[in-house]
């Protein structure tokens, strides 16, 4: 898929609100009815960093350091919670990218943002999707982040590759979405802003 595509697909989404773009917020509720989640959600946003390679566009992606406290060891997209002195949400999303892999916000031009996602943890997450213009050089943050890499575009957007698992944690069962890519295990929040993409860029 080419950028002006992607571009048409967020233009005609946001023009038509369809229920797919303005669903209100998805979460780890989607696939677990009955699953409920406080009032009080932390503000946060990722970046969903569609990288503009010459061999076509790629989603980059983290690999967490296993010590953290939240998500350890996980892969997720650059971002964290929004801070008070972050003007806006894709601003915070803009910082925590530089932070954690070094993306100069210059190098991102915006495109849209997918369905607030909510997470068990408490946070409610806006993803923040944007071409991201090469060259640049990633400069990943040892303590936050043990690895950088990136996942062809077309992988995301081919249906076959959403796979749906489930684990029991402390005697109850979750399901979620997967994307299994090489040896990588993408789950959870990550997976289920990776199958919005889908929906909005291709629907179901």
């Amino acid at each position: 898929m080419l950028r002006n595509e992607i571009l048409k697909r967020f233009e005609s989404v946001d023009a038509s609100a369809s229920a797919v773009r303005w669903s209100g917020h998805r979460g780890d509720h989607d696939l677990n009815p009955g699953m409920v989640h406080g009032d009080n959600l932390i503000p946060a946003a990722v970046l969903v960093p569609l990288v503009d390679r010459p061999q076509g566009l790629t989603v980059m992606l983290t690999q967490r350091t296993a010590h953290l406290n939240d998500h350890a060891g996980q892969i997720s997209f650059p971002g964290g919670r929004v801070e008070p002195e972050d003007p806006s949400h894709r601003d915070a999303a803009l910082r925590e990218a530089q932070e954690e892999v070094g993306l100069p916000p210059e190098k991102v031009d915006f495109i849209g943002t997918l369905d607030p996602y909510i997470v068990r943890s408490g946070y409610r997450v806006t993803p923040i999707v944007g071409f991201v213009n090469p060259p640049f050089d990633v400069r990943a943050d040892p303590f936050e982040v043990a690895e950088v890499f990136e996942v062809p575009l077309s992988f995301v957007l081919n249906a076959d590759n959403h796979e749906i698992d489930s684990r029991t944690h402390e005697g109850i069962e979750r399901t979620f979405y997967v994307l299994p890519y090489e040896d990588r295990y993408i789950w959870g929040a990550t997976a289920g802003m990776l199958v919005n993409l889908y929906d909005v860029l291709v629907g179901r």
